[in-house]
């Protein structure tokens, strides 16, 4: 069955007190001071413009005083992990304590046992769903697959993924990657089989796959891969993609045209990447202390504002900690209450069917 990262519970009073206990939680003297003495944290692939990284690492220097020794910041994930791998024996610059990566990633390197376990004071309340229950890798921040509009274009905005299948969307459904390669573009098929009703884990590849084969026939399924100029040229009037790139894209077409981000109301699905400590890592307390201040409410918030909603938003938003002004510029919140984080093991069945039958079924060829 597909795991979800929230369901809508009814909580006590006593349950929502210890919520907010745990939020508010701080690390030890003693592990800041600690952390202090090796004076340095030492990460990897962190761009300071993406999910807010910048003023993230910013604000940990000036809380902490420790020095930030920043080490290939357009390093993909497994470039993370080799890392890792080829310095074991080194304590120097070029080691780093700390890694943020893809989700397939993290159960891989603490297979082989190149991950240091250590639960954060806020573990709670991440969902298990997306944390290794050992601490050896925890969910950090996600997107959701969400509807781009360019409203210019597109007067009345779709609100779920049975509406793309109306009339009144005619040559305007497109994905942001093809999806014989690209996992956001898998990944939105897959959402639209979840939507379509389908529970089985091995069957939503299927049912994504007939929905965007209806779609295609409707004559509403246009195959270029979407981005924010054929958003803006009108080529690609509604594109779906993760939020965090939709919203970015609203925010540098600065309303030329208007442009509206919508989580559909059905089959939200979310991508989550994963932070880790180095087993070998030079600097482990700077490692822990950083992940304590990722994981607080300061961190988390701080991922937010580059719109990747941190892994504990469910818990914030319920306790009113999210900044008005910042929950005006997303999506409301409710409507990541629904989020589904699929498995490692259904990931890879949606996308083998998916990226395998895309021609044979849909039969559109996205470029």
């Amino acid at each position: 069955m597909i795991s979800k990262i929230h369901r809508l519970l009814t909580l006590s009073t006593a349950m929502l007190v210890a919520s907010s206990a745990i939020a508010a939680a701080e690390p030890s003297a003693d592990l800041i001071a600690a952390a202090k003495k090796e004076g340095t944290l030492t990460t990897i692939a962190l761009p300071h413009n993406w999910c807010g990284y910048g003023d993230l690492i910013a604000a940990f220097k000036a809380k902490y005083g420790l020095e930030v020794n920043e080490l290939n910041p357009d390093a993909g994930s497994g470039d993370e992990v080799e890392a890792i791998r080829a310095n074991k024996g080194n304590t120097g610059p070029q080691a780093p304590d700390v890694i943020d990566v893809g989700l397939s990633f993290g159960p891989t390197a603490k297979k082989d046992g190149l991950l240091l376990p250590y639960k954060v004071s806020t573990w709670d309340s991440i969902p298990d769903s997306a944390k290794d229950a050992d601490g050896s890798w925890y969910g950090d921040y996600y997107g959701v697959l969400s509807f781009v509009v360019n409203k210019d274009v597109v007067k009345n905005p779709p609100k779920d993924w049975a509406d793309l299948q109306k009339s009144d969307y005619a040559n305007t459904v497109s994905l942001a990657g093809d999806p014989r390669a690209s996992n956001q573009a898998v990944q939105a098929v897959y959402a639209a089989g979840l939507a379509a009703g389908e529970k089985d884990a091995t069957k939503v590849g299927d049912a994504g796959l007939k929905y965007f084969a209806q779609l295609n026939k409707a004559g509403n399924f246009v195959p270029i891969i979407g981005k924010s100029a054929s958003l803006a040229q009108g080529s690609t009037p509604i594109v779906v993609a993760w939020d965090y790139n939709g919203l970015a894209w609203r925010d540098s077409l600065n309303g030329n045209p208007p442009v509206d981000v919508t989580v559909p109301a059905s089959g939200v699905i979310a991508g989550v990447y994963v932070q880790a400590i180095s087993a070998f890592a030079p600097h482990p307390n700077a490692a822990k202390l950083w992940m304590e201040f990722l994981y607080s409410d300061e961190g988390q918030i701080g991922w937010l504002k580059g719109y990747c909603h941190p892994i504990r938003f469910n818990d914030l938003a319920k306790n009113k900690k999210v900044p008005q002004e910042l929950l005006d510029k997303l999506p409301p919140a409710a409507a990541y209450e629904k989020a589904i984080f699929p498995t490692l093991d259904e990931q890879n069945a949606g996308s083998a069917v998916i990226t395998k039958q895309w021609d044979s079924v849909v039969g559109s060829n996205v470029q």
